[in-house]
């Protein structure tokens, strides 16, 4: 088959935070993505707020790099580089992501070494028959161990192709054996084919080393010289003068401006359709372009209701291609509109039921790992996605947009398989100083996580694998850095399904729940100060039915947090009761969701993040808990 030697399609996949935004920053300054006097920003693929806030890519997406450099043809090539999350609740982003190249770019930290993502990663880009690169970066931190992370890279490598063997008969082992490493700084924008000292800089002074290597290891795209057009729709984004722009990969033919196609319809149906604009990329900029051919990476505007796994194809001889799959989703929650006392209260809020509806369905057409199914109720759908993360995501997105939504505790989705209902379950890698390894043992135990392996590397820190149930996650991550006191690190990725594991424990506390309506005064939480930790301060509005505080106890208590003080006529020095008073206990969304028990929901507005009971009438609450109860019994 034709290959063409101008152009290259790389992903750059990794755990997260292993430096994959910061390599690809290097590269688009060392490729001259960028003027003379250009602004150059750190991490600029990670272009949304919340990936910034946070600090991690949630959407996969793609640049492009004219790459000159010594190992390049005539007249430079394009390198197409695309830019995944290494989070592993937004592997639907990474399978998109890999459907689009034609080799990976592997990055390992040179301390922590593979992680639960970088198995996902490797595994789906075996599987897909891509050529990997290893990059080993970060070779420049003092607690740096290269050599073994080489080593542990290479068997996590051979491993993966042993458990593939069945799968992928005709994996080439030998390739793997061979596999290149490149060793970088990315911060530093150096790379070396050298290893250094644990702890040293990579010889070179630039990224050519990498730039090579990626010219020699990843092949051109290759096509069918007569074939029809074949593109296929990797992902989607918006235009505020164009609409919906759809990205594609062109696999075989030609695609002008202005040319009719057939689309491929994901009911199988065909329809004519015209190409009003055509956009190549070019460093972080779209520009408009006359034709694309076989390889190439592109922006489609004119059709709008298309989305993801579409193909455009040739009218006279339609060839679709297959479908893009994902894994089953893990987690659910229930999204619905916000049905507290206090909804409707910020002004400008979207609080009605079709307001929330069209929402998530457009939040369907570009995220395929995310499923919303109705419920009993028609103002509250489930929303089912691979991760609590990738859930908390979503509605912090939508109350950024202005709405107010009630969002249920996350559960998980469970499946029958021989009559018998099984759930799924994580595959988790954890981090640790020592000090801290017998309190981790001991929560994952009562999580039913069970250890798979432990390994001491003599740094002082420990890593521990376990297997343990999706559930047992829910609510993790704040306890695990509380007990680790913020040193742990923690990360897992989906490892199939297994029998019901039985109940779960997951709060020891109860909640401090408000038994009336009102405004929270200070003499009232002086007066239960010693009843536990509080979520509210004075002049807070509470309704009854809001969880206001943790009790320090295990059962919920309902409290008046509206008491005020009774006057006399006695005088009395109080002019430093509000400093005795304990700050509140500010809970983000997240946090939220991890706190709220089984009958528990989180109220969320542009505003506030409020949790609250599901029955908010006292007595109605007590009925339901006792006739909970007798049914159990």
């Amino acid at each position: 088959m034709p290959v063409r030697s101008d152009l290259r399609n790389v992903a750059i996949v990794a755990h997260v935070d292993h430096g994959k935004t910061t390599l690809v920053d290097g590269m688009l300054v060392q490729g001259g993505a960028y003027g003379d006097h250009a602004h150059v920003e750190d991490r600029a693929m990670d272009s949304g707020d919340l990936e910034r806030e946070k600090g991690i890519t949630i959407l996969a997406k793609n640049t492009a790099i004219r790459y000159l450099g010594e190992a390049s043809e005539p007249g430079g090539v394009t390198i197409n580089v695309i830019d995944t999350p290494g989070h592993a609740d937004f592997g639907g982003e990474v399978e998109r992501g890999l459907s689009m190249v034609d080799g990976v770019v592997l990055l390992v930290d040179a301390s922590e070494g593979p992680l639960p993502q970088t198995r996902f990663v490797l595994r789906k880009a075996l599987a897909a028959h891509l050529p990997v690169i290893i990059v080993v970066n970060k070779v420049d931190r003092p607690d740096a161990r290269i050599s073994a992370v080489v080593e542990e890279t290479h068997d996590l490598l051979l491993g993966l192709a042993s458990d593939l063997h069945d799968d992928v008969p005709d994996l080439d082992i030998d390739a793997l054996l061979s596999v290149p490493v490149v060793y970088a700084s990315a911060k530093a924008g150096r790379a070396s084919l050298n290893q250094p000292e644990d702890g040293g800089m990579p010889d070179s002074d630039n990224l050519e080393p990498l730039f090579h290597t990626i010219m020699d290891r990843i092949p051109g795209p290759s096509y069918e010289d007569d074939a029809p057009l074949q593109a296929h729709v990797t992902n989607l984004d918006a235009s505020p003068f164009l609409g919906r722009l759809a990205l594609l990969r062109i696999f075989n033919g030609t695609l002008r401006k202005g040319q009719t196609v057939a689309w491929a319809r994901a009911d199988g149906s065909l329809t004519s359709v015209k190409i009003t604009e055509l956009l190549e990329t070019k460093g972080l900029d779209r520009v408009p372009a006359e034709s694309a051919k076989q390889g190439d990476i592109v922006a489609v505007a004119g059709i709008a209701d298309i989305t993801i796994g579409e193909t455009l194809t040739d009218l006279d001889d339609p060839r679709p291609l297959p479908r893009i799959t994902v894994d089953d989703p893990a987690i659910s929650m229930t999204i619905g509109i916000n049905t507290s006392p206090l909804s409707g209260r910020v002004k400008g809020a979207k609080v009605t039921a079709r307001q929330v509806k069209d929402r998530l369905d457009k939040e369907l057409v570009g995220n395929v790992s995310l499923r919303v199914l109705p419920t009993e109720r028609p103002d509250a759908w489930e929303v089912q996605g691979r991760g609590e993360l990738a859930l908390a995501i979503l509605v912090e997105q939508m109350r950024r947009e202005g709405f107010e939504l009630t969002v249920g505790k996350p559960q998980v989705v469970t499946k029958k398989v021989d009559g018998k209902v099984h759930e799924p379950m994580e595959h988790m890698t954890i981090d640790v100083p020592e000090e801290h390894l017998g309190a981790v043992t001991q929560f994952l135990a009562a999580r039913k996580g069970r250890m798979e392996s432990m390994s001491n590397h003599g740094t002082g820190w420990v890593r521990m694998e376990f297997i343990v149930p999706a559930r047992g996650l829910i609510g993790f991550r704040s306890t695990f850095l509380t007990e680790t006191r913020g040193t742990g690190i923690a990360s897992s990725i989906a490892h199939g399904y297994a029998p019901w594991n039985g109940a779960i424990d997951f709060r020891t506390n109860g909640s401090l729940v408000a038994d009336r309506t009102g405004v929270v005064t200070s003499n009232a939480l002086m007066l239960l100060q010693n009843r536990g930790t509080f979520f509210v301060k004075p002049t807070e509005e509470v309704y009854e039915g809001m969880v206001v505080g943790e009790n320090s106890r295990g059962e919920d208590m309902d409290v008046n947090i509206t008491k005020e003080k009774k006057l006399n006529n006695i005088r009395s020095a109080t002019g430093d009761e509000l400093e005795r008073l304990s700050p509140p206990r500010v809970l983000t969304l997240e946090e939220s969701l991890e706190f709220a028990g089984e009958d528990e929901c989180v109220e969320v507005t542009p505003d506030n993040v409020r949790i609250r009971k599901v029955i908010l009438d006292q007595t109605e609450r007590a009925r339901a808990t006792s006739r909970a109860k007798r049914l159990d019994g």
